[in-house]
């Protein structure tokens, strides 16, 4: 089989109840374009049907795979098991619940075939689109962390978050290879690490649907969150990056 075009990663942890309807519509939208798919299924050690079930999909494919870590390693954790694992000459991380459409690959393929290494998705740039807003406290806790990520470790981007990021194969190579943060701060740390590597990122505006089953807690995960931010800071300072 020739190399893919794209890879999509999915992390998933306990996600039986959302990741089904998220692969139907991959499967759906794939099958009407011109280049080669590869999808990956990492079960971040799930104590539920997620695994089963993300291999029954597997037959909707022409090329699909589930990866099962035993443990749980968190998202930051998954989604570098399945971008390091993946073939696609572009391999995309893609939140088990959908909340950016998949359409808006379509979007990004203009600025990475101008010669941009990485595509982020973006909640927080006009035109964007937030189709279902998230509630007032999630709003303001991410401008909070928004701030504090300007301040400490990478200035510049709107939205670190968003389940949406695309790279090229070079730049997963080198970024993700590097990644040292296994939780939800691990956004932050690989556009750190993009930056200090010298890639282009695009941050670009998607239409997006929050979840009502969203998995981050506050403010449980708003101090974990802050914890690894911090640990990018030190983790530079010991000079653990190997730039």
């Amino acid at each position: 089989m020739d190399r893919p075009k794209l890879s999509v990663v999915i992390p998933a942890y306990n996600e039986e109840t959302r990741l089904g309807p998220t692969l139907e519509k991959l499967a759906e939208f794939f099958k009407q374009v011109p280049y080669e798919v590869e999808i990956i299924v990492v079960d971040d050690g799930s104590s539920d049907g997620t695994f089963e079930l993300a291999r029954s999909f597997e037959p909707k494919f022409a090329n699909m795979r589930t990866i099962k870590n035993e443990h749980n390693m968190g998202k930051g954790g998954a989604v570098k098991r399945g971008m390091i694992s993946a073939n696609g000459e572009f391999r995309l991380f893609y939140d088990a619940d959908g909340s950016t459409p998949i359409e808006e690959i379509e979007n990004a393929w203009r600025y990475l075939d101008s010669g941009y290494d990485a595509v982020i998705g973006s909640r927080a740039l006009d035109p964007s689109k937030l189709e279902v807003p998230q509630p007032f406290l999630r709003r303001f806790a991410g401008m909070v962390f928004r701030w504090m990520v300007w301040i400490l470790v990478v200035p510049g981007f709107r939205d670190t978050q968003c389940g949406f990021k695309v790279f090229s194969a070079r730049a997963t190579e080198a970024i993700f290879r590097r990644q040292r943060l296994t939780g939800f701060g691990f956004d932050v740390e690989l556009l750190f690490l993009a930056r200090k590597l010298g890639f282009k990122v695009k941050e670009m505006p998607v239409v997006w649907r929050d979840s009502a089953f969203s998995t981050v807690k506050l403010p449980r995960d708003a101090i974990r969150m802050f914890r690894e931010i911090l640990s990018i800071r030190w983790n530079q300072l010991l000079g653990r990056y190997r730039f």
